[in-house]
């Protein structure tokens, strides 16, 4: 007797890709008018599924909302991340530029990203679960952010790289904001020549010429 091919691994990535849509959708409606756009029935429209079915890969309207946020956050440093995967250990200065340069093109920074960051912050004032998981996605990337700079040829210092890694987090999330929300307003590069000269001042180092010239059209 023939056996019945399995079809799990189908069905399941069927799950996924629905599961995904959701997401996605939840993300498009708050970056085009806020938390209060995304309605289960808006969001269930925009994927182009029943009401009902939400409720099938998400337990509330706020666990698609955390599960929202928390992609669109480890998606950022996720693509951080592979552009330092190609470059050696032992050029430290060019790493830590890579990872700087990723957060200034696409997809990381877009009116979208920024948008749907922007209207879940608000939301985490008011949710102690969305407000947890911008606490552990904000320090994943920060720690990440600290070894890289922790990594520079210098003598080691702990608490002097965690003051620096703040700062430079700051400077690129204030960055990411402004070409983001705003990005006519800048010329090709010209956010990321910023971020990469503000962040040189505060290590104290130099990054090579070649990191002022990342391929802003890159979709990582």
């Amino acid at each position: 007797m023939t056996e019945r091919p399995e079809r799990r691994p189908y069905r399941r990535a069927g799950e996924e890709k629905r599961r995904e849509d959701l997401i996605a959708a939840a993300m498009e409606l708050v970056s085009e008018g806020g938390p209060e756009a995304a309605t289960v029935r808006a969001i269930a429209a925009r994927a182009g599924v029943t009401a009902g079915l939400i409720r099938h890969y998400f337990s509330s309207k706020e666990d698609l909302t955390n599960a929202a946020y928390r992609q669109v956050m480890d998606q950022m440093t996720a693509h951080a991340l592979r552009a330092i995967e190609t470059i050696p250990a032992a050029d430290p200065v060019a790493r830590l530029a890579a990872f700087i340069a990723a957060n200034f093109r696409p997809p990381v920074m877009t009116p979208v990203s920024v948008g749907v960051w922007a209207g879940y912050m608000h939301l985490g004032r008011s949710d102690p679960s969305l407000h947890e998981t911008h606490e552990a996605t904000y320090l994943g990337y920060r720690d990440r952010l600290q070894e890289l700079i922790a990594a520079l040829p210098r003598p080691a210092d702990p608490a002097r790289d965690r003051r620096e890694a703040i700062a430079c987090n700051a400077l690129i999330d204030g960055l990411w904001i402004e070409g983001g929300s705003l990005p006519d307003s800048f010329a090709e590069g010209e956010v990321l020549r910023i971020a990469l000269d503000g962040i040189a001042a505060i290590l104290g180092i130099t990054f090579p010429a070649s990191a002022y010239h990342s391929d802003q059209r890159k979709t990582g």
